[in-house]
């Protein structure tokens, strides 16, 4: 199941507009997130944009672990991060509701490089540009598939 029909948005949501397809996921900062003083801890912020990868493939219809196992009908494979380069823009505080936003910004052979943005309002407070690569399950590097490229129509930079 892709999309559970009591929770319609727990996968966030795709939008499309003159920059492309892309992904936004709500996130509340929890206690959990934050450090001793309440400020969300930096690596919360990665394991937020973690969601916000996820689901974007989830509701493009390429349900990670369906990849994994080798149920979408390809070889058994995921996306493993090579890269990730970080700007902390602003802190952010516990029961913040802050937004993920996931942009495509390219399209390689094997890899895909995403922009990301968590928002508080219209404020950054963090940014990343982050490079996945298609690994199969043995480790070896995989072309992007056309539907995964498909899935990702209407993206920046393809």
């Amino acid at each position: 199941m892709t999309q559970s029909t009591n929770w319609p948005d727990i996968a966030g949501r795709l939008v499309e507009d003159e920059t492309g397809r892309w992904h936004k996921l709500p996130v509340r900062v929890y206690f959990e997130d934050t450090d001793a003083g309440g400020i969300a801890y930096h690596a919360s912020y990665v394991r937020w944009c973690e969601r916000g990868r996820t689901d974007f493939l989830r509701l493009l219809g390429t349900d990670s672990r369906r990849m994994i196992d080798g149920s979408n009908s390809h070889e058994p494979a995921a996306f493993v991060v090579r890269r990730m380069n970080c700007e902390f823009l602003r802190p952010s505080r516990m029961d913040d509701i802050l937004e993920v936003e996931t942009r495509v910004k390219a399209l390689g052979g094997a890899s895909v490089t995403l922009v990301q943005t968590v928002r508080n309002g219209d404020r950054a407070v963090f940014e990343a540009e982050v490079t996945v690569v298609l690994v199969a399950v043995s480790g070896r590097s995989l072309r992007l598939t056309s539907a995964i490229r498909g899935g990702f129509g209407g993206a920046a930079g393809q």
